[in-house]
């Protein structure tokens, strides 16, 4: 089926389905984790009550096709902001392009690729350790460029063992600077946090940037990620467990998704987004994201 087609029937489904109330599990983000090594933390809100209000606010956009236009891919620009403490955390120019590099490896079948614009370096302790509290607000209001179609990555030591987060497509017009990605320096392509050292920690976050949302969202439910077409997992998977089927039975079809981006496994096993994700990525960007 053409792609074309494919979004618009993509989006009739949505109308239908955003109109429900879904549920969403209170589960443990390290259930079944392996206690010997780091594990795979986003700290994206993933809030059910933020996202029955997120999904009403798109199913009520499409329905009265309240947006620009729907789109099927582009270049998206790229600010990339190192935020470091002295010696730590100062990337290097390779790290980012290999960045660069994974991002569009990652991407490159959804029709999306990313341009980096310019890089900019700020030597900030109190910023550098506390991107992800009180200090996540001055830094961006300093740092952001750009508009709602252009990516803000901020590098950094997120506390708490979190590898990163990012904000959704609905989130920019309440806050446009806090619109972007943060990232755990360390998790870029030569970083130091195996197993999450290969890059695809920014491609998970960006993929929630760009309106998906994890693959075990809402456990053993039909709708829980809101795309149908990534079977239904109970938890995060970690390492790369082949073979796991967290909800089983003939109501939920298929093993866990483990090898999708937007679950918690090691980078190493990643390798795709779903054709209903990448229908999804689309529809949000052309809702929220388009010429805003």
């Amino acid at each position: 089926m053409r792609k074309s087609l494919r979004i618009v029937l993509l989006l009739a489904v949505l109308a239908v389905i955003f109109s429900v109330t879904a549920f969403y599990s209170s589960e443990s983000l390290t259930a079944n984790a392996d206690p010997n090594k780091r594990e795979r933390i986003c700290a994206t809100d993933d809030d059910p009550v933020k996202i029955d209000r997120r999904e009403r606010d798109f199913s009520d956009r499409i329905a009265a096709r309240a947006y620009n236009r729907v789109v099927y891919g582009g270049v998206i620009p790229v600010y990339f902001h190192v935020v470091y403490s002295g010696t730590s955390g100062n990337i290097s120019d390779q790290m980012i392009n290999d960045q660069m590099n994974v991002l569009n490896a990652a991407y490159a079948n959804t029709g999306w690729s990313f341009q980096l614009v310019s890089t900019n370096r700020t030597n900030n302790s109190t910023w550098y350790n506390d991107c992800y509290c009180a200090s996540e607000t001055p830094m961006k209001n300093a740092l952001h460029q750009g508009s709602a179609d252009d990516l803000n990555v901020y590098t950094c030591n997120p506390s708490g063992g979190i590898l990163g987060y990012a904000t959704f497509p609905s989130d920019y017009a309440s806050n446009p600077l806090r619109d972007g990605v943060v990232l755990l320096h360390s998790s870029l392509p030569g970083g130091s946090a195996t197993p999450y050292n290969l890059g695809d920690t920014a491609t998970h976050e960006v993929g929630h940037w760009m309106g998906l949302y994890h693959t075990f969202q809402g456990g053993c439910s039909r709708n829980g990620d809101l795309v149908s077409d990534t079977p239904a997992e109970r938890s995060p998977a970690y390492g790369c467990p082949g073979g796991r089927d967290s909800c089983a039975g003939n109501k939920y079809p298929g093993l866990d998704p483990i090898t999708n981006f937007m679950d918690y496994t090691d980078d190493f096993c990643m390798d795709r987004f779903s054709t209903e994700q990448d229908g999804r990525m689309d529809a949000q960007f052309g809702v929220y994201r388009v010429d805003k």
